[in-house]
């Protein structure tokens, strides 16, 4: 299966390092405050000059440029790791390539790329600006790692880790947040809502954006996490259940059957590691499972990792209100807690107090630590399971079905079956084209038909996607009420885009192998923010018909009027490629083109 290009700034910015400038300037000397005091907050813009100058002085960081935002701001993350590592970082991300696809290894070549290689992970600033202190926190955290006096535990991390550092994950929605907390300080709506979209169109769904790669951010952050192939995705959030002051993975039930175990046994480790770690500094309040967070759904942007045999998860740190402190006595604990009782999932209980945004941004610099400190101790572990898992998968759908799912040429709506190929194209599957027609459980299906073969690392999240979800039957207690999903509990993509999707139950023929070609592009740029929408046509003539059942049928026709063209409505019948239909919709002039 073909793999996603490495970005193009990767190379740029290994040959033309920039000169060093002396010392490493501390956040205090550049924001004017310690990160995390009460009533600041770091906006994108000011954490982008910091990094900037981080970048200037200092060999272990590189500023990497992934694109643009919704709202057309420049869009950085950071590279962290020692200067050996930094300078052989092509290599180390080939390697950690060639262990996910997991293809042209045997297990022999695989200990020994593993034993070579280094664990790369990736850590984020969080997807929701309003949970103000996961951005904050990877500041400080970038200044503890590059720091002249940093330590032997930080020196052992950066020669075993490679951390790929998303410094925001919301740079538009932080930048809204700072002027709007700034603006309202000290009046009555110091921590009020903000009137507005943080992230465009789709505000703080933009955590369920995972799979579909409907935004601008989305697609960058896929399309690096492709092109990096981290083994460990770590996605900092703020919604810790009261009064507990972090939760932590194990995730509460239920989990999809269609992750390869090792994925959940290392998000247990991680877990764990995590919570001692912090009881070990002092941070208390940590708590496990439950009955949210689950991992079922794959629209998070940590979990659709999952099904890519990536080590993915999230936390939820406590929260009050951006950066304004809060009191908490016993009396504001639900009644079950009062008692401050120790348990197996919250050995620790918090015991109330202030709480600030610098607890956050300190409960997160340790939280975040503890996660480059286990994959510094498990690295090679961590790179052979990323190739276990995927060869797993590979030998598991080549001796069993689904042997691949097929894509059928004639559709009710063919723009929105391309837009299903474009989905497995930018989730890292590779797709094929059918050269030759061919017939699968008694079905024709022509030329031109697209298959995505079961026969690779990533399949999981493929099956994940196309087969229909049956989510279990789980109650709070037996003949007890219903333990309801945390969110979307079905997403069956050929039905909920009306895409007709063939299960292949018996191996594909050799014949039929053989006419399949890979897909070109099915890896996109994720700087081509807006994919012109693409009509397939026959014929030839004055005047394009467009097809209006088709779910971008008003996007072309909006884009054919903004460009001077003629559209009109003809009713009566006419047969279109993809099957009768009543009224034809024409369009003409400003030279249009069928494509």
């Amino acid at each position: 299966m073909s793999s996603p290009p490495l970005l193009c700034g990767l190379a740029l910015s290994l040959l033309a390092a920039p000169t060093l400038t002396q010392g490493v300037p501390t956040p205090e000397s550049v924001f004017g405050h310690a990160v995390g005091a009460d009533f600041e907050l770091i906006s994108y813009a000011e954490s982008l000059d910091y990094f900037r100058q981080l970048d200037a002085s200092s060999e272990r960081l590189r500023l990497m440029r992934v694109g643009t935002t919704s709202h057309g701001r420049d869009w950085y993350h950071a590279i962290i790791s020692s200067p050996e590592n930094m300078a052989n970082l092509q290599r180390h991300v080939g390697i950690a390539r060639r262990l996910a696809n997991a293809e042209d290894a045997d297990e022999e070549v695989a200990r020994a790329l593993a034993a070579e290689g280094r664990a790369i992970v990736s850590i984020d600033g969080g997807l929701h600006s309003t949970e103000a202190a996961c951005a904050q926190h990877t500041v400080q955290l970038a200044y503890d790692l590059v720091r002249e006096d940093a330590g032997p535990e930080v020196e052992r991390i950066l020669d075993e880790v490679i951390l790929v550092l998303w410094f925001s994950m919301n740079p538009d929605g932080q930048d809204m947040l700072a002027e709007w907390y700034e603006r309202n300080l000290g009046t009555p709506f110091e921590v009020s809502s903000l009137p507005f979209l943080y992230q465009k169109y789709v505000g703080h769904d933009n955590n369920r954006d995972g799979y579909m790669n409907n935004t601008s951010e989305m697609r960058s952050v896929s399309f690096a996490t492709l092109s990096y192939a981290p083994q460990v995705f770590y996605n900092h959030h703020q919604t810790a259940p009261f009064p507990a002051r972090i939760w932590i993975p194990p995730f509460a039930e239920p989990v999809s059957s269609n992750t390869h175990p090792l994925m959940f046994r290392s998000v247990n480790l991680f877990g764990t590691a995590m919570a001692a770690y912090l009881d070990s500094h002092q941070m208390p309040g940590s708590i496990h499972r439950g009955t949210g967070f689950d991992n079922w759904y794959p629209g998070f942007i940590d979990n659709v990792n999952s099904f890519r045999n990536t080590v993915s998860f999230l936390t939820e740190t406590a929260l009050y209100r951006y950066a304004t402190p809060k009191f908490y006595t016993l009396s504001d604990f639900p009644s079950d807690r009062r008692d401050l009782r120790q348990d197996v999932m919250y050995a620790s209980p918090w015991q109330g107090g202030w709480w600030r945004i610098g607890d956050a941004v300190r409960y997160m610099i340790g939280a975040s630590m503890s996660v480059l400190d286990t994959s510094s101790r498990y690295r090679e572990q961590l790179l052979i399971n990323r190739w276990r898992a995927g060869r797993d998968t590979i030998e598991r759908f080549q001796s069993g079905p689904p042997y691949a799912y097929v894509i059928d040429q004639r559709q009710w709506d063919a723009g929105a079956a391309d837009r299903l190929v474009e989905v497995r194209g930018a989730n890292g599957l590779g797709v094929h084209r059918a050269t030759e027609a061919f017939e699968l459980a008694g079905r024709e299906h022509a030329v031109g038909t697209r298959v995505v073969r079961m026969d690779q690392a990533f399949a999981r999240l493929a099956k994940e996607l196309l087969e229909p979800q049956v989510y279990p039957e789980m109650v709070q207690y037996a003949g007890g009420p219903p333990d309801l999903p945390y969110d979307v509990a079905g997403w069956t993509l050929p039905i909920s885009m009306h895409v007709s999707v063939q299960e292949a139950r018996r191996p594909l023929s050799e014949e039929t192998l053989a006419a399949l070609v890979p897909l070109e592009n099915n890896f996109p740029d994720a700087t081509d923010i807006r994919a012109p929408a693409r009509f397939a046509a026959s014929g030839a003539g004055e005047a394009l018909v467009l097809s209006h059942r088709r779910a971008d049928f008003a996007g072309v026709v909006d884009a054919a009027h903004a460009a001077g063209a003629t559209v009109r409505w003809i009713p009566g019948e006419f047969e279109p490629p993809d099957g009768p239909e009543t009224g034809a919709v024409p369009v003409a002039g400003a030279g249009l083109h069928a494509v």
